[in-house]
């Protein structure tokens, strides 16, 4: 039995010893590669996709002809558009899902001092946007109030959109104007198609200066 136990000491030749170590590294490996393996496609579907399309940039929801028609005669005014698109989140199934949008018209003077009249898009650190804020002459806000994410609406008496659960106000090319409303309106992406134009949702974090894009949808 001592004869057994001291056996059990025996660390064995250098060759012996280089071999049990090359054993041992290469399961831990074999183990964390499995392991890796699995683990990317369970996190993976934890998270939702609005999430996972941030990277790609999300989808885009056509304008109805009539509402394009009636952003491109709009003058001084701005224009309330709805937005449909299919989302889907996680394992949930896909869903039909509709925000409202605010469109601005911009005349040659304007898109000429856009960039001077919102600093906190173009110069303010964080405030930029990856994308053209400006498109065909045309400005789409947000309706998501950067306060506490309440929906605002433009008021004609007042000539400026107004928040009404804070009372943030903002001018027409979405500047800040008044209120506890930490920046301006946040821009939408717009683009032209097929006659007339798409726009993509993007939910912006809320009670901050910078502008930090939380999902798209």
């Amino acid at each position: 039995m001592s004869h057994e136990a001291q056996a059990y000491k025996d660390p064995g030749t250098p060759e012996e010893q280089t071999r049990r170590q090359f054993m041992v590294n290469a399961t831990l490996g074999v183990g964390a590669i499995i392991g890796l393996v699995v683990a990317v496609p369970v996190l993976t579907s934890l998270v939702p996709e609005s999430m996972l399309k941030a990277s790609a940039g999300g989808s885009w929801a056509p304008l109805s002809p009539e509402e394009f028609k009636t952003l491109q005669t709009a003058t001084d005014t701005p224009v309330k558009l709805n937005i449909n698109f299919k989302a889907k989140d996680a394992y949930l199934p896909e869903s039909d899902v509709s925000h409202f949008v605010w469109g601005v018209k911009l005349n040659d003077e304007q898109v000429k001092n856009y960039k001077a009249k919102r600093p906190d898009i173009y110069a303010a650190p964080g405030g930029n946007v990856p994308y053209e804020v400006v498109n065909l002459n045309f400005v789409i806000f947000s309706s998501v109030c950067p306060h506490l994410a309440c929906l605002y609406s433009w008021v004609p008496d007042a000539k400026r959109f107004i928040c009404p659960c804070h009372g943030s106000q903002f001018g027409i090319e979405g500047d800040y104007l008044a209120g506890p409303a930490p920046r301006g309106l946040d821009p939408l992406p717009l683009r032209p198609a097929n006659g007339t134009a798409e726009v993509t949702w993007i939910d912006y974090k809320v009670q901050q200066n910078s502008r930090l894009i939380i999902s798209y949808t």
